[in-house]
């Protein structure tokens, strides 16, 4: 066992040596009286990542899956009316969580391969005169099947509708990676994690919070039961520099680095790097013969995630067993429907062609292995040339 073993899944990514390397220091007092001369600026300049002016960035010791949960009971409350799709295995779990929440949950089913229905979605907010329903949620980069939905045209459909609703954006696998302007698209809450495009180990979860939503928090409105998430000992604390219970020093720490290289790249940048090499990938899986990608047409490929179909009768389960065992190489696995049909191929966070280009060998090799028809080389080579032309 030589080498490096490669991570090529949608998360967590490959942390950058810097961001590593900024986490390996010793424990430190979190209530020390300097420590909120580190806190502010972090607290500030991940609104920058966020595109966001006003309002404010909560950042919980929690998986992204703990500021939908923050997003949802500090504004809503049980019995509330909102407006969701589901077509891929992120988009059902935050239903679900929804429907835990008693929330009255609109679901519009889709077929999984395509995103949020923008025309559904305005028909309804058009239809909705006596403004029931309280949230529209848009799960802007469904990872499990690679799609990405317009998250502005939902913004453009409440607004033709003079709808007050909430706009709830699961940025997950996209905040950090793809182009996404909270402030500019009347976002009211988008949840992020740190273990995307934000290039650190799993463990902190971010959520963006509007002006408008903050007010409604802070109006008492929402009578959902709240305690760890509450958002009133978030910003009681955090306006001081410092969290309402012990946060995650070292994490910080490699935030404040990956945030240092976001922004000093700019997030135009990271999000056309993010596209230049995403198409790369696509170029290759066009190349193999029987597979294809889960994402019904180019206007919803995710530049974050391919999720691929394998041939066929080849097992995808057995793709990623031999890329794991055979070539050392982690593909991300299909989700409900799609495993054993789809495997992933991650390509967000700190990554470069020659990375692709390894990921796309070893997937040749195990897919060959597994016993696809595929012409060994012709993915990484139509790989090699777009990254050749296109630098």
């Amino acid at each position: 066992m030589h080498g490096f073993s490669h991570l090529y899944i949608p998360g967590p990514t490959n942390v950058p040596e810097e961001v590593r390397q900024a986490m390996n220091i010793p424990m430190e007092d979190m209530r020390a009286p300097d420590f909120c001369d580190f806190v502010r600026p972090v607290l500030e300049d991940i609104k920058k990542a966020y595109r966001l002016r006003n309002g404010r960035v909560f950042i919980y010791p929690s998986s992204g899956t703990g500021a939908w949960e923050s997003a949802i009971s500090n504004t809503l409350a049980p019995g509330d009316k909102v407006l969701m799709a589901r077509f891929g295995q992120f988009s059902l779990l935050w239903a679900d969580m929804a429907e835990r929440l008693n929330l009255d949950v609109d679901l519009i089913e889709v077929e999984w391969g395509k995103g949020v229905p923008v025309e559904e979605y305005a028909a309804k907010l058009k239809a909705d005169t006596d403004h029931a329903i309280k949230a529209v949620f848009v799960t802007h980069n469904e990872t499990a099947t690679g799609v990405t939905s317009d998250v502005k045209a939902v913004r453009d459909a409440l607004d033709a509708a003079s709808h007050p609703a909430l706009l709830f954006v699961d940025g997950v696998s996209a905040i950090g990676s793809i182009p996404f302007e909270q402030e500019d698209w009347g976002v009211d809450l988008a949840v992020a994690g740190s273990q995307k495009g934000f290039m650190l180990p799993a463990g902190l979860g971010f959520l963006g919070v509007s002006d408008k939503a903050l007010a409604i928090n802070a109006s008492n409105s929402p009578k959902m039961p709240r305690s760890y998430f509450a958002f009133d000992e978030m910003i009681k604390l955090n306006d001081t520099g410092y969290f309402p219970y012990t946060p995650p020093t070292q994490l910080l720490r490699g935030l404040r680095v990956s945030l240092d290289m976001m922004l000093a790249e700019g997030m135009e940048a990271v999000w056309a790097r993010h596209a230049y090499l995403a198409e790369g990938v696509r170029q290759a899986v066009a190349q193999w013969e029987g597979c294809k990608l889960v994402a019904a047409a180019p206007e919803w490929q995710s530049n974050t995630v391919s999720a691929i179909y394998t041939p066929e009768g080849v097992d995808a389960k057995e793709v990623i067993s031999i890329a794991y065992s055979k070539y050392r190489t982690s593909l991300g696995s299909g989700l409900n429907k799609l495993a054993g049909k789809a495997f992933r191929i991650g390509h967000l966070g700190s990554l470069n062609p020659v990375m692709l280009c390894g990921a796309l060998s070893a997937t040749e090799m195990a897919l060959r292995d597994a016993g696809a028809k595929i012409t060994p080389g012709a993915g990484v080579a139509a790989a090699q040339e777009h990254y050749r032309k296109h630098a």
